[in-house]
């Protein structure tokens, strides 16, 4: 028996603004180690030691590489990643819009059928944060059990306090004699206080994880039976599908006319062969500011801190530096971020009203909720630095190797001055290269291109000038990421 993680890469970065952004979520930002949320769910799972016949109970599995499910403006970030940790994925699978977590199930699923009819997928997401890793791995063995029985299982966390923030699951009797799997009686919305706290003390009531197990074949199953649109629109999406460099490209018109639900809401809510196993396992999907504060140890005053940071009279607060030196007077209780554009200051009891910072940026029009001033590209990476009337300053990395399309602007010219590294440019016709303090100028509507064919990163300044400097002015004659 074979399991496959699944990873869910979804999300829209609103709830861990500013450091969070759109084309940035938290699943690609390091926000507990020095590895991404992303990476850690990879190698938690992978971790899993293979299990053996006599070895709680559990006979002959495997553990594959996982399959990972994104947004398509992230798909370079998740690859790049999981490259970092050396961990070459199944695949990577490319919604073209969000559709929630049901569909983006049932096109992996579909995904693994094609690979193993008895594949048994371990869905997990990919931002959550999980400190007991052994209870996890434990837990995982013994959903694999009721899973390859055809149960649909779900991941109950064992409460810890009267959280309001998460949904709950209310569990019925024992699947069997002396099984640690319950039957699931019902799916709880997030409660007020007091409703929470009575289930706390009912004892049959567990945190909703959003993490399951279950054959493939069985989830598409239930799917079919209660969403039948649902599935084949993930059935056409994937049939129809294509490959496009190392990613598979969901058919888009397919994928975007699939009704959008929760896989909650779509099958587990209305199935037979729901089960909640209880899980101990010091688990938190870090939905704000202060979850994020919650599961990491502080210092003797219970402080968080991560960067430049200087603390005086200060208790129980988070500060994380990311640019500048950031000092915290006489406080407590606080939330304190700076990104390179943005500054964060709110009591740990408010962070739930960050959606409406992030609501306030959507309707200025402004860019502060959409990314930072570093851009990442597969290639690399670009940074502002400065902006006025007709210009424009940017900080270019080149990977080893990297390419940038071969491409013309309308309205800009380009200075570029090289900081370190070796340039390869390509300017119309002509093909030179620069290296340390040399320099190229790229005219209004001339073909270029650069690239690193060196060994070491390639840094350089842009100047831009012209009458318009949106990145929508570059016009992709030649790309070898593929890209529009």
């Amino acid at each position: 028996m074979k399991i496959y993680p699944v990873i869910l890469s979804g999300g829209s970065g609103t709830r861990l603004w500013p450091l969070s952004r759109a084309v940035l979520p938290k699943q690609l930002l390091p926000l507990v180690t020095d590895q991404t949320m992303l990476q850690e769910t990879a190698l938690r799972v992978l971790s899993l030691p293979n299990r053996r016949a006599g070895d709680s109970g559990l006979a002959d599995v495997d553990v594959m590489p996982p399959l990972v499910v994104c947004g398509n403006e992230h798909r370079f970030m998740v690859a790049e990643q999981l490259r970092e940790i050396g961990l070459p994925p199944l695949g990577i699978l490319l919604e073209p819009v969000g559709r929630n977590t049901a569909p983006a199930v049932a096109v992996a699923a579909q995904y693994l059928l094609a690979i193993d009819p008895q594949a048994l997928m371990l869905v997990l997401p990919a931002d959550h944060v999980i400190t007991d890793v052994a209870a996890f791995h434990q837990a995982i063995a013994q959903a694999a059990l009721l899973a390859a029985d055809g149960a649909l299982a779900t991941f109950g966390i064992v409460p810890m306090a009267p959280e309001t923030g998460y949904g709950y699951i209310r569990s019925g009797a024992p699947v069997s004699p002396g099984a640690v799997g319950r039957k699931v009686e019902r799916f709880v919305e997030k409660p007020d206080l007091a409703t929470a706290q009575s289930f706390l003390a009912a004892g049959n009531y567990f945190w909703n994880s959003g993490m399951f197990m279950f054959r493939a074949e069985r989830y598409l199953s239930e799917l079919g039976q209660f969403q039948p649109a649902m599935l084949a629109a993930c059935e056409a999406a994937v049939r129809d599908g294509y490959r496009d460099l190392d990613f598979c490209r969901l058919e888009e018109k397919a994928f975007a006319s699939c009704p959008s639900d929760s896989i909650d809401y779509a099958v587990m809510e209305h199935t037979a062969h729901a089960v909640v196993l209880p899980a101990a396992i010091g688990w938190s999907d870090v939905g704000s500011w202060s979850a994020l504060w919650e599961v990491q140890q502080g210092d003797a005053n219970g402080n968080v801190v991560r960067g430049d940071v200087y603390l005086d009279g200060v208790s129980n607060c988070l500060v994380r530096a990311e640019r500048r030196m950031v000092a915290v007077l006489g406080v407590q209780d606080l939330i304190v971020v700076e990104t390179d554009d943005a500054v964060l200051v709110a009591h740990k009891d408010q962070v739930q009203r960050v959606k409406q910072v992030v609501d306030h940026l959507k309707q200025a029009g402004r860019s502060e909720h959409v990314q930072h001033r570093k851009v990442y590209r597969p290639w690399g990476s670009y940074e502002g630095i400065d902006i006025g009337e007709r210009f424009q300053v940017k900080r270019i990395t080149v990977n080893p190797g990297g390419k940038l399309s071969l491409q013309m602007h309308h309205h800009r010219a380009e200075h570029w001055v090289v900081v370190s590294g070796t340039a390869q440019v390509t300017c119309g016709e002509k093909v030179t290269l620069l290296t340390e303090n040399e320099s190229t100028y790229i005219p209004i509507g001339m073909t270029h291109r650069l690239e690193n064919p060196g060994k070491l990163p390639l840094h350089l300044i842009e100047v831009q000038s012209g009458s318009y400097l949106g990145e929508d002015d570059i016009v992709r004659l030649e790309d070898v990421y593929q890209r529009a």
